[in-house]
């Protein structure tokens, strides 16, 4: 009897084990990833986050980043965080008492509050941008009712300062215009997915929304540089009564742009209020204009390149040329007689420069358009360079005029590229205006970019340095004159050629410098 019970116990015991043995398996084997899952679901939660747009700077500024307020002057385009408080009426308990902490909190009075609740149930916006240490003061009131919400977004603390440069950020988060255009693409957060793990310690994990930020840029362009240029463009303004302008300056060794200026400008910061869609364009390297005599410089490259000519050839100039049908006047029509090559410069003569060009072929004049660049688009990286096919109709007089500058079209960018090949001795370089892109601990170094090829030999190229260094100290431009340097440089003025018919303006003109300094070492 006593062993029988024993034996019932036993089986009991057998059958219990196997039941859970059974029941383990079960959960353990057979259901194992549904289970698993069951439990991660309530460890892991999971919600969309956006990184944040990378932020622009200029040349000298400070390599870390930190809070860029709007009297930084270092920064060009930063995230600003805006943020907007609201409240719920309904979930008020004491109007009065909360109207008038809020009001102290955000600066605005109490019945300015109440005003905003009264006869509201719903969601009600107080007040927009609010900085993030006014928010902090909201919060801590500690009230119900109470709701704030971030709305941050672009801001360019320069304002109008360089705004053709960097353009601006459409209201669809797209990059239009300039460098935030051109660059959206990186600059451009990314979203991603935010793992939150909840465990016994109930400390959160997350993934490094760092790795979802856009990259940084930083430009080349100096600041100081860049608000002397602006503030000479403002002069000119006022002083001139001029419609537009626009100031390039770039290393011509490199092709690394120090400065981009033009006028009139805008503030990206109120993109939406303007009314003429044209302000947006960066004239610089957008504007194709006829350069006049600035192009002079080039065509006499041509010919002592070509061994046509030297600085000391000498010529007749009776005024004028007379090419088929037509007739090609000095500026003013003046009569300059007998001059030097170094005389046309100096003197900015017409005729002059159409001497040379009858001395090489046209294949070869057009030859030397495509070598100093002026078919091609430079490759600045800026959204919405344009170029003009200069091929020339097979007309002798359209080749006599594009050899000082009428009747051929070019972007202010494109000549001073052109030029840079005889201030650095012939080579062609390609203008820059980004200096490093930054992604998390990644900093990616841009390598200026010089064609090997000699445009021009170097031995042409200080020739005609010599010839340019004249006109500034004995001829037309004189103006540019800076005590103790010799500056190289060459004055311009073109006809404006009406945009609906043939043939120009005669009340308006384009005046044009260009010119390089130190004369014998180049440095702008």
């Amino acid at each position: 009897m006593r062993n029988w019970r024993i034996n019932l116990v036993l089986f009991l015991i057998i059958i219990f084990g196997a039941a859970i043995v059974s029941r383990l398996f079960y959960l353990q084997v057979s259901n194992h990833k549904f289970y698993q899952a069951r439990a991660l679901g309530q460890q892991v939660g999971f919600s969309e986050v956006q990184g944040k747009r990378g932020e622009v700077f200029f040349k000298n500024s400070q390599e870390s980043k930190g809070a860029y307020g709007t009297g930084d002057v270092k920064s060009l385009a930063i995230n600003k965080e805006k943020w907007v408080v609201a409240l719920v009426p309904e979930d008020i308990e004491d109007k009065d008492l909360l109207s008038e902490l809020l009001g102290k909190a955000i600066g605005e009075s109490k019945e300015f509050v109440l005003s905003k609740i009264e006869n509201r149930d719903s969601y009600t916006v107080i007040k927009k941008n609010l900085s993030k240490e006014t928010l902090e003061e909201v919060k801590n009131l500690n009230l119900n009712g109470i709701y704030w919400e971030d709305l941050s977004g672009r801001y360019y603390p320069q304002e109008k300062i360089a705004s053709q440069v960097i353009g601006f950020l459409g209201g669809d988060g797209t990059g239009q215009y300039g460098i935030e255009g051109y660059y959206d693409a990186l600059l451009k957060g990314q979203s991603g997915i935010k793992e939150e793990k909840r465990g016994l310690d109930l400390i959160n994990f997350s993934v490094s929304e760092l790795d979802l930020d856009g990259s940084d840029i930083y430009l080349t362009i100096d600041y100081n540089i860049q608000f002397e240029a602006e503030s000479l463009l403002k002069e000119a303004e006022k002083n001139l009564n001029i419609d537009s302008g626009q100031i390039v300056v770039l290393k011509p060794d490199t092709g690394r742009i120090l400065a981009i200026a033009n006028s009139p400008s805008f503030n990206p910061n109120f993109y939406s209020k303007e009314k003429d869609l044209d302000i947006f364009q960066n004239s610089a390297i957008q504007k194709i204009f006829e350069p006049g005599s600035i192009m002079k410089p080039f065509t006499i490259s041509m010919g002592i390149n070509e061994g046509k000519i030297t600085p000391d050839t000498t010529y007749i100039d009776s005024g004028f040329v007379k090419i088929g049908p037509a007739t090609i006047y000095n500026f003013d029509r003046r009569k300059w007689g007998e001059q030097t090559m170094t005389g046309v410069l100096e003197k900015s003569i017409n005729t002059g420069a159409v001497f040379v060009s009858q001395l090489i072929s046209r294949q070869t004049f057009l030859d030397y358009l495509a070598r100093f660049g002026f078919n091609e688009k430079t490759g600045v990286e800026l959204q919405g360079e344009v170029i003009s096919k200069n091929t020339l109709s097979n007309i002798d007089v359209e080749f006599a005029t594009a050899s000082f500058g009428q009747g051929i079209g070019l972007t202010p960018i494109q000549i001073v590229r052109g030029f840079s090949a005889i201030a650095n001795g012939g080579k062609l370089v390609k203008p820059y205006v980004v200096e490093k892109i930054v992604k998390g601990e990644k900093e990616t170094e841009i390598t200026p970019q010089v064609l090997n090829e000699q445009v021009i030999l170097k031995q042409t190229a200080s020739q005609v340095t010599t010839m340019l260094t004249s006109v500034v100290e004995n001829g037309f431009g004189s103006g540019a004159k800076i005590p103790g340097y010799y500056l190289a440089g060459k004055t311009g003025t073109a006809q404006v050629p009406f945009k609906d018919k043939k043939g120009y303006d005669p009340d308006k003109t384009i005046q044009t410098f260009i010119g390089f300094g130190p004369a014998l070492n180049p440095q702008f």
